[in-house]
């Protein structure tokens, strides 16, 4: 009997669903699944999707790194320098880089690295059971995967402190009202939002759709001036795309724009 994978994927639609299959484990992420996770957000950027989904198999969307066979005292002798950046960091870049949006469907546990993935995609949709949480000071840990990066911009320095420095757990009402989740629904709806959502993303103008994820990435670290000449620049790649003709099109005859992505 084979063994069932650990990270499912599938492309349907120009829509791309990446899920975590370790339900036994919570789906925590193991060496393994560390490498399968990186290559498919790489890999995602040259495929025919549209939009990413992202979501875990069973309760959980993922619970953080699996320390199951990690023992303390192994950690005199553990490079975990050279294991995040090249186990945990390629996938997080990859995610902030790539030109399409991700869409988080967290259903449950955001834990860890697992809070991390979901910070890193470009919309966070949570059922009404899921929570985000920061764990690693509880195990005598800061935060990894990019946690300092994505915490202080969504929540402020001062809360992003408490949550991680106290381990704090946030359910989802708390995540939406402090700004970690765009939207919380009962998990009966989760699917049915996240799906539309995905779709309405796959129809949208994707040059269009990509310069706004590269412009709101470039303005984060970025002053008013050059944020402003970015757009000067990059809506250039707008203008000029069949894309732009299409929706000007169809607005002057009065019917809904076909986008094809050129």
């Amino acid at each position: 009997m084979s063994e069932e994978p650990k990270l499912l994927i599938t492309l349907e639609n120009g829509i791309k669903r990446i899920t975590f299959n370790r339900p036994q484990t919570r789906n925590s992420v193991d060496p393994e699944t560390f490498e399968l996770f990186n290559q498919a957000m790489i890999d995602s950027e040259h495929d025919e999707s549209r939009v990413i989904i992202l979501s875990g198999t069973g309760e959980s969307f993922c619970s953080g790194a699996d320390l199951s066979s990690f023992h303390a005292m192994d950690s005199v002798n553990y490079d975990v320098t050279t294991s995040l950046r090249e186990r945990t960091n390629p996938a997080i870049l990859a995610m902030r880089a790539m030109s399409k949006p991700i869409i988080a469907r967290v259903h449950g546990a955001a834990a860890g690295i697992g809070c991390n993935y979901a910070l890193a995609c470009d919309i966070i949709v949570a059922s009404e059971q899921a929570y985000f949480a920061e764990l690693f000071v509880r195990i005598g840990l800061m935060p990894d995967g990019g946690g300092t990066y994505f915490f202080p911009r969504m929540v402020g320095y001062q809360k992003a402190f408490e949550l991680m420095a106290l381990g704090e757990i946030v359910p989802a009402a708390e995540a939406a009202r402090i700004g970690i989740a765009n939207k919380v629904v009962p998990f009966a709806e989760l699917d049915a939002t996240v799906n539309a959502m995905a779709e309405r993303l796959a129809a949208a103008p994707s040059i269009a759709v990509a310069k706004i994820k590269q412009g709101l990435n470039h303005a984060l670290n970025s002053d008013l001036a050059g944020a402003l000449e970015f757009e000067a620049v990059n809506q250039a790649a707008c203008f000029h795309s069949a894309d732009f003709r299409e929706g000007v099109t169809a607005f002057l005859e009065k019917r809904k724009a076909v986008f094809k992505g050129k």
